[in-house]
């Protein structure tokens, strides 16, 4: 039997870190990895996540299973988070997850059981994963143009053109902030023409929000996503806790399904806790007791918060400063984008022959299609990157 499986394609990310572990030049930057660091390279466990973590320990007295969908409470926390009160709770189910891929997986299999044609519609580019998952389970998918590679900006009036194709039932698959890989976001106004279109066509949204607080603020962050929640009937929504609570290997995330009306027969939450049950049983519990305990103790979410805040405004500091040096270096404006852009990414719009010789130079290591990871640079390698991307002329 094993002798019939195939080599699946390696994962260019992982490659890359490979590479640039073993390249022994000083001065060389990872910019690949999708991971906060902090400027000294480490990636920080947050200071209330360690006080949290000590008081677990402390009270903590079984380690038996919690339930198929999680902790109740964490369920709470986390569409109180993501939501606000924009919708009434009755019309929400939900359940924890490993994680925001997780997530995403459970929300795709879950579209799977409610319709298998239903067509999934991606933005160009997206997350890798959202592309192999979608086709590992076989669902029909389009893509709509999103990211304009000359203004480095939206590209809103091709991705308004493209959807127009959508027709009811299909699911149209958004970024709630901080766009992975290009770090361009809808405004608020783009999000409402969205919502517009989506409420006409009979499409249901799908929002991967994975970077709540890294862009503009915890609730700026996520007013696309109440936007279209105070809008629309149904919605799907998948979020990670990851990176806002610095929580990486904890695998902690949750799917959050809104229903038009009441959900008075628990029909969307019993197949939650199925497709939990077919495909890992419970999940896991460690990472999202912790924010949990976090997010319903007003002194350990204040310092959070505070936190929280450092990291996303230290990686708007650090936007500023490499558009800054580029713009002394070139003496234009053209990567004025970067400091526009939110998140831990930025798209530079270079070509993989340029990639190629900012990492063969200058040891500047970032994916094929140039996706930088902004908490990769610090003060001292911002003008190192500078000079790699004028050298190679992006």
């Amino acid at each position: 039997m094993l002798s019939n499986l195939k080599t699946h394609p390696a994962d260019k990310i992982l490659a890359l870190m490979a590479a640039f572990k073993e390249d022994p030049r000083e001065n060389k930057v990872d910019l690949g990895v999708g991971v906060y660091k902090a400027a000294d390279g480490t990636t920080p466990i947050m200071r209330a996540e360690n006080t949290a973590e000590k008081q677990l320990w402390e009270a903590e007295t079984t380690k038996s299973y919690v339930g198929l969908i999680g902790d109740p409470a964490f369920n709470t926390a986390m569409r109180d988070l993501i939501l606000g009160n924009v919708v009434d709770d009755a019309r929400l189910a939900s359940a924890a997850t490993p994680g925001g891929t997780g997530a995403v997986r459970q929300a795709l299999e879950l579209v799977k059981l409610a319709n298998p044609d239903t067509t999934i519609w991606v933005s160009d580019p997206t997350w890798p994963n959202h592309l192999t998952i979608i086709k590992y389970l076989g669902l029909p998918m389009q893509t709509y143009r999103y990211f304009d590679n000359a203004t480095r900006a939206v590209d809103f009036a091709g991705m308004m053109h493209d959807l127009r194709h959508a027709k009811a039932g299909d699911v149209v698959l958004l970024h709630g902030c901080c766009h992975n890989p290009t770090g361009a976001n809808l405004t608020l106004d783009e999000w409402g023409a969205v919502a517009d279109f989506i409420q006409a066509s009979g499409a249901v949204p799908m929002i991967d929000i994975a970077y709540q607080g890294f862009g503009d603020g915890l609730d700026q962050d996520a007013a696309g996503t109440r936007l279209m929640a105070s809008r629309l009937p149904e919605m799907l929504i998948a979020a990670s806790c990851s990176k806002n609570f610095g929580i990486y290997r904890e695998r902690t995330g949750i799917l959050i399904g809104m229903s038009e009306t009441a959900d008075i027969d628990g029909v969307p939450q019993n197949n939650l806790a199925f497709l939990n049950r077919q495909n890992f049983s419970f999940p896991p519990d460690h990472g999202s007791r912790l924010v949990t305990m976090i997010l319903t103790d007003p002194a350990l979410r204040a310092d959070w918060q505070a936190e929280l805040e450092e990291v996303r405004t230290g990686m708007l500091s650090l936007r500023e400063t490499l558009a800054g040096e580029l713009r002394q270096r070139t003496n234009s404006d053209k990567f004025d984008f970067l400091a526009d852009h939110r998140g831990m990414f930025s798209r530079l719009g270079a070509t993989p022959d340029q990639v190629k010789a900012m990492r063969e130079d200058h040891g500047i290591y970032m994916v094929g299609d140039s996706r930088l990871n902004i908490a990769g640079i610090n003060a001292r390698t911002v003008p190192i990157l500078a000079e790699a991307i004028v050298a190679a002329g992006v």
